[in-house]
């Protein structure tokens, strides 16, 4: 049983090296430096939204609205800041995006809402209150943000830079703050945590502030890639941050996980994407290809779980009977 469990962790690697072979067996250049490095950026927005969407999993929670956060992020920015600095747009993008979860939190963990619905319906309400102030038309990045999004720092480009500090903050929340062993108190169990003396509804009501600013950010980055948000931006984006942070290692039913999941999830499912793009593949298999992601995902965490409470189940043996007791004695 140990084995299999050490098997399930390593899947995501072993599904990663299946990955590069089969694309570099079908492209010639799948493995040249210019495309790993490729699909290291083109996994940086993806990278920030599934960090925010770990730590909601982690509490047994969910977040479908981030897609809508990250558009309606694009549009403020956008039509709002048209000529403001880099550093304006992307405050502002954090705080769009953190008020988006503000109002999650509040109908999650105030009002004990199910998160399901909730951020369901936020989903639909925030795209379109975006569509709304767009118009339904293509918005423009400014010159500025376009410029932001393919610049680099010590030959690094910046949303990767983006990504990685996104990364450092939230590893230093769950693994050196207390704010780690709470949210995954909750999620192993929420009323045994309240009783512990967490406070269940104030670090609920942060996981999803935290998981809408991230969603900003994580919009900011993918605006500044594009240059343009249309009306499609950031849709679908909360079913590859969830599959991205299960692939990693994640469990959907809460409590178990670590912050490099969605990293590791993230990049795989980039290579997906970038592969089929290298190997030409029909355009029509791309939605089968992402569906059956999420799938396999599903299923990696189902087996996964299901392996973890075999391992903890303890054997119980039946107490020895008084008769027994003596009967034994006397003989």
């Amino acid at each position: 049983m140990r084995v299999i469990g050490t098997l399930l962790r390593w899947t995501p690697l072993v599904l990663f090296l299946v990955l590069i072979v089969v694309f570099s067996l079908n492209s010639d250049h799948f493995l040249s430096g210019a495309n790993l490095a490729a699909i290291l950026v083109q996994s940086s927005w993806l990278m920030a939204v599934a960090l925010g969407m770990n730590f909601v999993l982690l509490t047994a929670g969910v977040d479908l609205s981030v897609g809508a956060a990250m558009y309606i992020a694009a549009v403020a920015v956008g039509l709002g800041l048209p000529s403001a600095p880099v550093w304006v747009c992307l405050l502002c993008s954090l705080l769009v995006g953190g008020i988006f979860g503000a109002v999650n939190a509040t109908l999650i963990g105030r009002l004990r809402l199910p998160a399901f619905i909730i951020t369901l319906a936020l989903l639909f309400v925030g795209r379109g209150v975006g569509l709304f102030f767009s118009g339904t038309r293509v918005v423009y990045a400014s010159t500025a943000l376009a410029t932001f999004g393919r610049s680099s720092l010590l030959g690094v480009p910046a949303p990767l830079i983006m990504a990685a500090a996104t990364l450092g903050v939230t590893w230093l929340l769950l693994n050196r703050t207390a704010f780690g062993p709470y949210v995954r108190s909750i999620g192993a169990d929420a009323e045994g945590a309240r009783r512990a003396g967490v406070p269940v509804e104030a670090v609920t009501y942060c996981v999803y502030v935290l998981c809408g600013a991230l969603a900003g950010i994580s919009g900011f980055v993918s605006f500044s890639q594009t240059s343009a948000a249309s009306a499609a931006f950031g849709q679908n984006s909360e079913f590859l941050a969830i599959a991205a942070a299960v692939l990693g290692g994640t469990s959907l039913s809460g409590g178990r996980g670590s912050i490099w999941a969605p990293v590791i999830g993230a990049i795989l499912i980039t290579t997906v994407q970038n592969g089929l793009v290298m190997i030409n593949a029909n355009p029509y298999a791309y939605p089968v290809i992402t569906g059956s992601v999420i799938f396999v995902a599903a299923l990696l965490d189902s087996i996964r779980t299901r392996t973890q409470a075999r391992m903890n189940r303890r054997t119980v043996r039946p107490l020895t009977t008084v008769t027994e007791t003596h009967a034994t004695a006397s003989s």
